[in-house]
């Protein structure tokens, strides 16, 4: 559909979806007018919410974390592994260096990934933990330094879990990209 008056947007696409007891005989559309006034006000509006994420984001840095109280000093370990993408695994994506980091109250393995020339954009969605033994373990969030890796690209991902059970210190990673697509499974990963 066009419009007559020739404004921006300049044509709409309507979807009509009947019913078999309703019936209307006309569609009322409402444009909102995008002057220059209302662009400018609206760009304030999102530069103001800019600035007040940025000051949220300085605010929870590893400070906030100790002040928090979840990070403590007792039983903090580091334990460094090379992850190794599982036999079979077609993601285009290679894991390296890691490190799994563990606390009484928390727990986060952080591992560089490389997405191999030649293969589309990546950005992890989800993860799964699972011990050697099959124990799953809750994630609570995935973090990559970049918003996405491009072919060629090396990043860090990190993935908060509740810690697992105590006596478990092997798992397989499982980062599943945000489409839901390409799924790349890191065996031998320390916490």
């Amino acid at each position: 559909m066009r419009y007559k008056d020739g404004g921006s947007p300049a044509f709409a696409t309507f979807a009509l979806v009947s019913h078999p007891t309703l019936v209307d005989k006309e569609v009322e559309v409402v444009r909102r007018p995008r002057t220059v006034e209302a662009l400018e006000a609206r760009l304030s509006l999102v530069e103001a919410e800019l600035v007040s994420l940025k000051a949220q984001c300085a605010q929870s840095g590893l400070p906030n974390l100790a002040f928090s109280g979840v990070l403590d000093s007792k039983d903090v370990r580091a334990k460094p592994f090379w992850g190794k993408a599982a036999p079979g695994s077609r993601a285009g994506l290679k894991p390296g260096l890691g490190t799994g980091y563990r606390g009484t109250r928390w727990a986060m393995v952080v591992v560089q990934v490389r997405n191999l020339p030649g293969q589309p954009a990546w950005a992890p969605g989800a993860a799964r933990l699972t011990s050697v033994k099959g124990t799953p373990v809750k994630v609570l969030s995935v973090h990559m330094e970049k918003p996405q890796l491009q072919p060629g690209e090396l990043a860090m991902v990190a993935v908060m879990v509740e810690p697992p059970a105590a006596n478990e210190d092997l798992f397989q990673l499982e980062l599943v990209d945000t489409e839901g697509g390409r799924l790349l499974p890191i065996t031998e990963v320390e916490l």
